[in-house]
């Protein structure tokens, strides 16, 4: 008798459980609903007690719970007097950490990223800022916003310019990796918009939107990168390279990357003159047989003279790679090494086939600018020609503008120094040309431009 009440008090324990279990999933998917309608009617004062229930109660239900709970504290924080300032902003703070425990694996690096703006906008100190954008940066360069690396790199430059600038470096390469993986990925969610613009069609405003926003990211990052170059400028000079590199290229002569770095860095500061800079070449070469090695070479091999072997080099490389942006790098290295030279006719052929590679490469429109700008006074035979050359010039440079917003900044200066070369509207009509009307550039460029 007695067993048998035993087994029928644990049945109905079992049966109350299962009950309250149930009553509570039905409560969670009820309010999670609630809140998900007014969040999505943006009605985000109505959806917070919802919302907040439900992050006390059903943490693991769903990610939309810290996605979209993040803009409904916010808001809430936004708007809170006085009285209420503190524990909203408690509250913000618990969906960043409850975010991290439950989905530890969705999106890390931009959650602390977002907390680190968070933190930034509280006021908090640079030593918490830069603990939060650490984190960020280690679990995913790539989804920090641009101001966060900023400020990372910033801080990190700080404490060791003077005392271990190859820290600095290496952050600063480590960085640069992670823009250009994020622009890549920008500029293949941009380019079919873009394509139908270029075509005349107009973007419904869901697309519109879009391509603002992809547009704006990638000018971001842009600015983010030159900013990072201004920064790192005040010790990346040559007097303060060679010295440095010389005394641990024994220590790295196997290292690939540190000998990548290092001649990736000779090159785009201007040190290439120095003997060293050869050195550590052909220490890449050795240590790192690629591609980006080879491209290296073939620029010593083209400065001495040795036009056939670099061009051996340089077809090699392109050749071995396949990712269609290195690729480009590669043949816009080519372009510039060609340039250096003064054969600005190849080097345009090799700028163009770099943007076969990669349309969205606006520096090597850039670079035909420059060329074509350079050969004004060569090129035209007289005032009208000479400044329908800029007019050349000036179609490249809006051109670089309009497929890469990251170098848009830059893009300006070329455009605005152009457009005051240009013909005036005086001399237009005083040599009874036609505006609107075709000329042609012969020299090197071979090209044919509308007057202005």
């Amino acid at each position: 008798m007695m067993k048998k009440i035993t087994q029928i008090v644990l049945g109905l324990l079992i049966l109350l459980s299962v009950s309250s279990t149930f009553g509570q999933s039905q409560d969670c998917n009820i309010k999670y609903n609630l809140f998900k309608g007014d969040y999505k009617a943006k009605k985000y004062d109505a959806a917070y007690d919802n919302w907040l229930w439900v992050m006390d109660n059903c943490p693991t239900l769903s990610i939309n719970i810290y996605k979209q709970g993040i803009k409904i504290a916010q808001h809430k924080l936004k708007n809170a007097g006085a009285a209420d300032m503190e524990s909203c902003k408690a509250v913000v703070e618990r969906v960043f950490e409850q975010r991290i425990k439950h989905f530890p694996t969705k999106d890390l690096g931009k959650v602390y990223s977002d907390w680190a703006t968070f933190k930034k906008e509280q006021g908090a100190s640079e030593e918490v800022v830069f603990k939060y954008c650490e984190l960020a940066y280690k679990a995913d360069v790539t989804s920090m916003a641009v101001t966060n690396i900023y400020t990372y790199f910033d801080i990190i430059l700080k404490r060791n310019k003077d005392t271990n600038p190859q820290v600095v470096f290496d952050s600063y390469d480590d960085i640069m990796d992670g823009l250009e993986k994020k622009k890549k990925t920008y500029f293949a969610k941009r380019a079919p918009l873009q394509a139908r613009v270029e075509l005349g069609e107009e973007l419904g405003a869901k697309d519109a939107k879009k391509l603002r926003i992809y547009n704006q990211t990638v000018k971001n990052i842009g600015i983010a990168g030159t900013g990072l170059d201004q920064k790192l400028s005040a010790i990346a000079t040559c007097e303060r390279l060679i010295p440095l590199y010389k005394r641990d290229i024994e220590a790295n002569k196997n290292n690939g990357q540190w000998l990548k770095r290092a001649v990736s860095r000779m090159y785009n500061k201007g040190c290439k003159e120095d003997p060293f800079y050869e050195t550590l070449v052909e220490a890449y070469v050795a240590a790192s047989p690629s591609p980006d090695a080879s491209v290296f070479y073939a620029g010593i091999l083209l400065k001495k003279g040795n036009t056939t072997k670099a061009m051996e080099y340089y077809k090699q490389a392109v050749g071995q790679e396949t990712d269609s942006f290195k690729k480009a790098k590669y043949l816009y290295k080519i372009a510039q090494s060609l340039r250096d030279k003064g054969q600005y006719g190849q080097a345009r052929t090799y700028a163009n086939k770099a943007l076969k590679e990669n349309p969205s490469m606006g520096k090597a429109y850039l670079l035909m600018a420059g060329m074509y700008a350079k050969s004004a006074n060569s090129c035209g035979n007289d005032e009208f020609g000479k400044r329908m050359v800029y007019v050349a010039a000036l179609n490249k440079a809006r051109r670089a503008k309009a497929v890469d917003p990251s170098i848009s900044s830059m893009a300006n200066r070329y455009i605005k120094s152009y457009a005051s070369q240009v013909p005036t509207t005086k001399l237009i009509f005083q040599l009874g040309k036609q505006s609107g009307g075709t000329h042609r550039i012969g020299c090197w460029m071979g090209e044919t431009v509308r007057i202005p």
